[in-house]
C-alpha cells in the first residue's frame, strides 16, 4: 500500500507530537516560587527567549497595534535595517538563523519538509550553546517545513503545530510553552529532555505574515494578527515573570520576512529582505538604534555572547555588538589636603 508524501508527512507530524500530547493532563508538582522580582548584585543573564516573527516591519506597529513590542524597542536595541538571506523563504532562512552561516553554505535552498534529506551538516546553535556551556534549548516551531531542523539530541526539546494542525495558533503554542515549564520544572520531565527551564526559548510567531499574504497587507486581518502576536509574546513574558526568571532574561525578535513578502512561497518573488532585529532585557543598552551592519545570520553569535559563552567556531554569525551595557566607570574621589 502506497502513500501520497502529504500523507506520510501528517503521519510522521502526528507521531512526532503524540508525545507531547500525551500526558497534557497529567499533575505536575507546583511550580517554583512566585512573587517579586529580585536582582541580586552582579546577577548575569541565565536565559534568552527568541521570537522569531514573519510579515514584520518598521510600518507594523503604526496604529498601536503591537505595544508590547513597541515597550521591548523603547527599552532596547534596535535595527530596522537587519539583512536577510536569499532565497527568502522560510526553511532556508530559519536555517541560517540557526547555523550561522548563509544558504550557499547549509545547503538548505528548499521549503518543505523532506525527511530523506535529512538533518542540516553544519552545527546549530543549539548544539553550540550544549558544547560551550552545557546551555539547554527548547524551540517552539509553528510550520512543519521547520522539522527538517528539528535534530533530536539531549539538550534540546522540539515541539509544533502547523498547518496540518488547524487548531493551532499562537494561542496554542503559548499553552504549549506553559505546559512544557510546567513539565520541565517538576523534577520528572514526563518524557522531556530537559528538566528545568531551557537557558534559550525559541518561539516562532508566523500568523501576521500568513495573513498579509491571505488578506492583504493593509487588510483589518492583518493588523488583528499583529495584535494576536504581540499578544502571544505577552503572555511567553508574563510566564517568565510568574517564574520568577524575567528580570534575568534577554528578549531577541526578529523576522524571517518583512512585511510584503511570502516566505512560504515555493520559490522567492524578491532578493534577501530587509528586516527588523531587536534585543531587549538584562544587560541590553536601551533607547538604543544599532549602527552596525547586523544580519540575521548573527542571532546566534549574539545568543551566545548574552549568556556569556564564546564562539570558537568557523560560522560567519557575528555577536551585536553594540546591543550590550558596558559597565559604568565609578570616578575617583578627590581628597582634598587637611588644614593644619
Amino acid at each position: 500500500m502506497t502513500h501520497s508524501p502529504k500523507r506520510l508527512l501528517s503521519l510522521f507530524v502526528a507521531l512526532l507530537t503524540v508525545s507531547f500530547e500525551i500526558g497534557v493532563h497529567t499533575p505536575v508538582a507546583a511550580a517554583p516560587p512566585r512573587g517579586n522580582e529580585i536582582t541580586p548584585a552582579g546577577s548575569e543573564t541565565e536565559h534568552v527567549v527568541l521570537f522569531v516573527l514573519e510579515g514584520f516591519g518598521q510600518e507594523s506597529l503604526q496604529g498601536g497595534t503591537m505595544p508590547v513590542l513597541s515597550k521591548l524597542i523603547k527599552e532596547g536595541s534596535v535595527t530596522w535595517s537587519a539583512n536577510g538571506v536569499r532565497p527568502a523563504l522560510r526553511l532556508p532562512t530559519m536555517a541560517s538563523l540557526v547555523t550561522g552561516v548563509p544558504v550557499e553554505k547549509h545547503g538548505i535552498t528548499w521549503n518543505f519538509f523532506e525527511f530523506s534529506r535529512g538533518y542540516p551538516r553544519h552545527p546549530s546553535l543549539f548544539d553550540y550553546l550544549d558544547l560551550s556551556g552545557g546551555r539547554d534549548s527548547a524551540i517552539f516551531y509553528m510550520d512543519e517545513a521547520l522539522y527538517q531542523l528539528a535534530k533530536p539530541e539531549p539538550y534540546t526539546d522540539y515541539q509544533l503545530c502547523g498547518a496540518l494542525r488547524p487548531e493551532c495558533g499562537s494561542q496554542k503554542l503559548v499553552a504549549y510553552i506553559q505546559q512544557y515549564l510546567q513539565k520541565a520544572t517538576s523534577g520528572h520531565g514526563y518524557g522531556h529532555a530537559i528538566l528545568s527551564l531551557p537557558h534559550l526559548l525559541v518561539v516562532h510567531l508566523p500568523e501576521a505574515g500568513r495573513a498579509g499574504v491571505a488578506h492583504g497587507w493593509d487588510s483589518k486581518e492583518y493588523r488583528e494578527a499583529l495584535r494576536t502576536v504581540d499578544g502571544a509574546m505577552k503572555s511567553v513574558l508574563d510566564l517568565f515573570k510568574e517564574y520568577s526568571i524575567l528580570n534575568r532574561t534577554t528578549i531577541v525578535v526578529t523576522t524571517l520576512s518583512a512585511k510584503g513578502t511570502d516566505p512560504g512561497a515555493e520559490t522567492p518573488t524578491t532578493d534577501a529582505p530587509v528586516v527588523p532585529w531587536i534585543a531587549s532585557g538584562s544587560k541590553i543598552k536601551p533607547g538604543n538604534l544599532i549602527r552596525q551592519p547586523v544580519s540575521i545570520i548573527d542571532t546566534g553569535a549574539t545568543v551566545m555572547k548574552i549568556l556569556g559563552l564564546e564562539t570558537h567556531t568557523e560560522w560567519e554569525s557575528k555577536a551585536v555588538e553594540e546591543i550590550f551595557q558596558t559597565a559604568a566607570v565609578t570616578p575617583a574621589i578627590t581628597r582634598r589636603p587637611k588644614k593644619h
